[in-house]
């Protein structure tokens, strides 16, 4: 039986609707604007990219949209001033800084300057110890999109079986926390985890997020598990020919051989069309509850962990 595709795109596209509808009461009931600061620091194409789409649709969820546009070769000191003036700006409810920033720039010294509150990426480390000691804190988005995910998949996810594979601080470490929090039995895989595909084999949910593509193989999965693909990898594609520029086309693909996978789980999400749409739904939630949680009103339900 082929395994149930996991349509990201789609949920995403839900938790913005109720994202607008939250922002909208927030609106005609308090008066109140949620607004969402991203700071890009040079020009990485990538970035560039990613950081539209978010402006995108936080104007279209009917938030403030606050972008910030440096030069690659702007100093900490100047970081770190526009990051204090957005920290005391009771118009902006969420900070983001785009990653990855410049080599002369401390990632996490400019990370740890922004609000706790504001956090929406959830990668300060007053949040992250917030979330590993399982009290109220700003969940980073990939994980929590997740989370959503399985939930909305499995309904209660107590006593299952999950592997997360990858210990980042961005996925691999949040997301086994909040997989823990939901009562799963947990295991972190990784590079120099012993049988790494026996232990898989016994998950009932496998959680790839080690950035190496198309690593996770059918063999490694258990009939029936459900498995969550967080990578996102461009590899040559020599099917579709090459571009004007003469080099071969590219596709994406995730850390897991779909068709290996789909063969034996019982459900997977796609790359593209899977994890990566609700990253930027759950950035939205995220900042709809810090600005919830700045004028001391109720969450939205259904938007956090």
């Amino acid at each position: 039986m082929a395994a149930t595709i996991i349509d990201g795109k789609g949920f995403a596209g839900t938790i913005r609707e109720q994202v607008a509808g939250h922002v909208a009461r927030l609106k005609e009931d308090h008066g109140l604007t949620p607004g969402l600061a991203v700071v890009l620091v040079g020009e990485d194409p990538a970035s560039q990219v990613y950081v539209r789409s978010k402006g995108k649709q936080t104007v279209e969820c009917g938030m403030a949209s606050f972008e910030h546009k440096l030069e690659a070769d702007t100093s900490e000191a100047d970081l770190l001033a526009l990051i204090a003036r957005l920290n005391a700006d009771p118009a902006v409810h969420g900070i983001l800084v785009q990653l990855p920033l410049p080599g002369h720039l401390d990632e996490d010294l400019v990370i740890n300057a922004i609000d706790p509150a504001k956090d929406v990426d959830g990668f300060h480390i007053s949040n992250v110890g917030l979330l590993a000691t399982g009290q109220k804190s700003m969940v980073p988005c990939t994980p929590l999109g997740c989370l959503m995910l399985l939930r909305a998949h499995h309904g209660r996810l107590s006593g299952m079986n999950a592997v997360v594979i990858g210990r980042s601080n961005i996925v691999g470490k949040p997301m086994a926390q909040l997989l823990l929090g939901d009562s799963c039995t947990v295991t972190i895989a990784h590079s120099r985890t012993r049988d790494i595909q026996e232990l898989c084999r016994r998950a009932d949910i496998v959680v790839a997020a080690v950035g190496r593509a198309e690593m996770v193989t059918g063999d490694w999965i258990k009939p029936g598990a459900t498995v969550i693909d967080v990578g996102i990898n461009r590899i040559d594609a020599p099917e579709k020919g090459t571009g004007e520029d003469g080099r071969v086309k590219t596709r994406l693909v995730g850390d897991c051989e779909y068709d290996s996978c789909a063969a034996v789980a019982g459900a997977i999400t796609p790359v593209p069309g899977g994890v990566g749409p609700m990253t930027i739904a759950c950035l939205l939630a995220n900042t709809v509850t810090a600005c919830c949680r700045a004028n001391g009103l109720a969450e939205p339900e259904g938007l956090t962990a």
